[in-house]
């Protein structure tokens, strides 16, 4: 499942780079894998991610909802644990210094099944899960900024009431913009 992963990874990137005429920005990033937060349950993954995307031009057609950007990213983990390709839409609020709240739907190669010492399940319970996600950005140029960033995958209960450990990605974002 992981080649699948590194497979659509690479492809994801060709179209970026083949349609960089077309596209907003690219980002390539870091982050802590599985970090401990509130909104997650620990479930014994390890390694760091490694994040590359892209965000398309505010969509006009809705801007009775802020106009916001779709974008699509990969997270490939370094420990061949739990990757994910996510897709959704995101608002920029702020120029200098920014916001970027955002929302989408990955689908990810974590394990089916997986239980923990005391035989709790521990595993994401679906395959596609709700990803949102919040960005704090600074433009550090005319064309690049930077972004500390969180994204969460989750199915909110909605797959299986008794079991939704959820999964959190911190890190930071170079954020790309084009011509």
């Amino acid at each position: 499942m992981q080649r699948y992963f590194i497979f659509l990874f690479v492809i994801m990137f060709g179209c970026v780079a083949t349609q960089s005429a077309r596209a907003d920005e690219i980002f390539v990033g870091v982050a802590a894998h599985e970090v401990d937060t509130p909104l997650s349950f620990r479930i014994d993954e390890q390694g760091v991610d490694f994040q590359a995307g892209y965000r398309g031009d505010p969509i006009q057609g809705l801007s009775f909802i802020g106009a916001p950007s779709p974008y699509i990213f990969a997270s490939i983990n370094s420990a061949g644990d739990t990757s994910l390709i996510a897709a959704g839409v995101s608002w920029k609020i702020g120029t200098t210094f920014y916001l970027r709240p955002g929302i989408g739907l990955a689908i990810h190669d974590g394990p089916s099944q997986r239980f923990a010492a005391d035989g709790s399940q521990i595993q994401l319970g679906s395959r596609i899960l709700f990803e949102p996600e919040l960005s704090v950005g600074v433009q550090l140029s005319k064309r690049i900024d930077l972004e500390a960033t969180w994204v969460h995958v989750s199915h909110a209960q909605l797959f299986n009431g008794n079991q939704n450990p959820g999964l959190d990605i911190i890190g930071a974002r170079l954020v790309i913009k084009l011509p």
